[in-house]
């Protein structure tokens, strides 16, 4: 043995013993003292281990070498399932699901095999530690098995129709109408709604048991960072799933309904432009009305916001902000989406909606912005023909921002010395071709990065539903896609502007958000949060005289800061107007007027303290974006060190430590 030079085996000398000078035999069932001496040789010091530590030691050698047929086996069978899950990845990523369908069996079978060797395995359980590990192991096949069998249903639901989608890989046949298709796809997912209870409750076992896989069992100083990480990252991303397909269940279920399946329904879909920022995303610019039968969607109107608001008669008066900060006397329906929450703010469209004299009955309202066109058009070759023009992604010199950006806000915002009727249409002509040539290509080329980018538009809040059917809506709101202001434990922050410049500014605008806590010993916690502007970009001719495209100009920005409902304004900075405070939706708001020259930079603060104190070291955070901004980043600073940093793209729960 490494260290050592010499092992001594004596008995255990007693009282009586001591004083015998000869020998004494004792025999093998006497042997309960006998110790085992080592000698160091560094030191030269003995060391005495009970015989009874050595006889552990040996059983557990013995059992480990008794292991190692069945521990063999396990290991290789283990790499055959490993292989065979990662071909089943393969053909989902070439959108073969029956290829994937194929592999998920052979998967099954590895599996089932590896679990047969690793029974054999059964004994480590009685062995401290490397108990630890054969129950982390039983745990994530039994939540691999589950996984599969989840995968296998929804699977053998689509299959049938994989052929007419293109789902079967390379040289899969995608003929046909887009009509055929689409009609396809709506009856593929009618067979997938009758198996969401099933496939929820596997994932809810597969959710069980990886959340009894603890990462704690593999120490970063023994295993490196990577075990423990990928442990977390793959109990959060099932965690994420299970919730979301339960969540989900009332959305997925009703959406065949939603689709027309049985009877056409209608959409009123709302443009917001961001670049003219409002609470809900962006000003309203204009409308569509969408009709879709057995999941083919017709544009049956699109028109200017305006002409809507001139068929409503005895509007009410506008809002205290409105008259103050835009100078409008009526309340129109452009401007009724004051509330950061978008349901709110669709309430109150209602209102005057169905008063309007063109009024068309909906089943809901959908709102995208320009980021949603933007992103479509990038995976449509980045090029579509509407309305007599082409629009493109690339970089538009004039504005620095996307082509189509500018030839939307050239055609619809640009003065002109005669009527231009219409104007606003070129907006659902533009969304008409997006789907005819979405729709009327493959499904292998388009349908699988269109229906990620409307995931990830809708995660980030540049796609807001509102739909009248109570189930379907529960699940729009466990899938925070509804634009809902949140009331989560602990900190929340949420920063809602409204550009009231009467121009583009929000093209140009950079913003940065600076979340300072100062937290005093007995727990006491105030804030600072800071908004920093700059505007680096020279005014646009906003001459209506000479016809000029205002773009760039003046920042004039009314912003309203949400937090915990009781905290207390302690002071505020660059505000034009006095910072007020008031609570509404639950929150306590402080709200001002910021403002930003052009090529220039400015700023905007308000410090307060937090109703609660800080218990212990950890505070939980909710930072909910507002819809249509993009990238601002943010900096969480606390007691002057920076903990965070980073790009606020989706609503983020965090912890701030002490």
């Amino acid at each position: 043995m490494g260290g050592f030079d010499k092992i001594e085996f004596k008995p255990v000398e007693t009282k009586s013993q001591a004083k015998v000078s000869q020998p004494v035999k004792q025999s093998l069932g006497d042997q309960k003292g006998t110790t085992f001496t080592m000698k160091k040789r560094t030191t030269g010091k003995k060391i005495t281990v009970p015989r009874k530590v050595w006889v552990a030691l040996a059983v557990v050698a013995v059992l480990l070498g008794l292991m190692g047929i069945p521990a063999y086996a396990t290991y290789t069978s283990g790499l055959k399932t490993y292989r065979e899950a990662k071909l089943i990845a393969k053909a989902l990523n070439q959108q073969n699901i029956t290829l994937a369908n194929q592999e998920i069996d052979k998967t099954k079978k590895s599996l089932q095999e590896t679990q047969r060797n690793f029974a054999l395995l059964l004994p480590l359980k009685l062995v401290p530690v490397a108990n630890f590990y054969y129950n982390d192991a039983e745990h994530m096949m039994k939540a691999g098995a589950d996984g599969l069998d989840a995968a296998k249903i929804a699977l053998d639901a689509l299959e049938p129709h994989a052929d007419i989608l293109g789902l079967k890989g390379e040289g899969s046949f995608t003929g046909g109408s887009a009509e055929e298709r689409i009609k396809t796809a709506v009856m593929a997912t009618s067979k997938i709604t009758p198996e969401i209870d099933k496939i929820a409750e596997k994932l809810t076992l597969v959710q069980k048991e990886m959340d009894q896989v603890q990462p704690w069992h593999y120490p970063s100083f023994i295993f490196g960072k990577t075990i423990p990480t990928r442990i977390t990252t793959l109990r959060d991303s099932v965690d994420q799933a299970a919730t979301f397909v339960t969540d989900a269940k009332p959305l997925v279920k009703a959406l065949p309904s939603l689709l027309g399946e049985s009877e056409e329904k209608k959409y009123l879909i709302l443009f917001q432009n961001d670049k003219e920022l409002r609470p809900t995303g962006g000003f309203i610019t204009a409308y569509a009305v969408f009709r879709v039968d057995k999941g083919v969607i017709h544009i049956d109107r699109s028109d200017d916001i305006y002409k809507l608001d001139d068929s409503i008669s005895g509007k009410p008066a506008a809002p205290a902000a409105l008259r103050q900060y835009l100078k409008v006397s009526t309340l129109n329906l452009r401007d009724t989406n004051l509330s950061p929450d978008f349901i709110t703010s669709m309430e109150e469209f209602n209102k005057l909606y169905n008063r309007a004299s063109q009024k068309v009955d909906v089943d809901g309202i959908i709102a995208l912005d320009t980021d949603v066109l933007v992103k479509t058009i990038k995976i449509l070759d980045d090029e579509v023909q509407a309305g007599g023009m082409t629009f493109t992604t690339k970089e538009d010199a004039r504005c620095d921002c996307p082509e189509v950006i500018y030839e939307l806000e050239n055609n619809i915002s640009r003065p002109v010395n005669y009527i231009k009727t219409d104007r606003k249409s070129v907006i659902g002509d533009l969304l008409n071709a997006i789907l005819v040539k979405a729709l009327s290509s493959s499904p292998k080329i388009y349908w699988g990065p269109l229906f990620q980018t409307l995931i990830s538009e809708t995660d980030q809040k540049h796609i807001l539903f509102y739909l009248y059917d109570e189930e379907a809506q529960k699940g729009i709101y466990a899938l925070n896609a509804a634009g809902r202001i949140q009331n989560p434990d602990g900190d929340y922050l949420h920063i809602n502007e409204s550009n009231f410049s009467g121009a583009k500014v929000n093209i140009f605008l950079q913003q940065a958000v600076e979340n300072s806590y100062d937290i005093a010993r007995d727990g006491t916690i105030t804030k600072t949060v800071t908004i920093n502007y700059k505007n680096p970009y020279p005014a646009s001719d906003c001459s209506l005289e000479r016809g000029g495209l205002c773009l760039n100009a003046p920042y004039k920005g009314w912003v309203r800061i949400y937090v915990p409902k009781g905290s207390e304004l302690v002071d505020s900075k660059g505000s034009t107007v006095k910072v007020t405070s008031y609570d509404e939706l639950d929150k306590t708001v402080f709200e001002g007027l910021a403002s930003v020259r052009t090529q220039g930079v400015g700023s905007f603060s308000v410090t307060y303290k937090l109703p609660f104190k800080m218990e212990g070291n950890k505070l939980p955070l909710m930072i909910q974006k507002q819809p249509g901004t993009v990238d601002n980043e943010y900096t969480i600073l606390v007691n002057g060190k920076k903990q965070d940093m980073f790009p606020l793209l989706t609503d983020k729960e965090l912890t701030v430590r002490k």
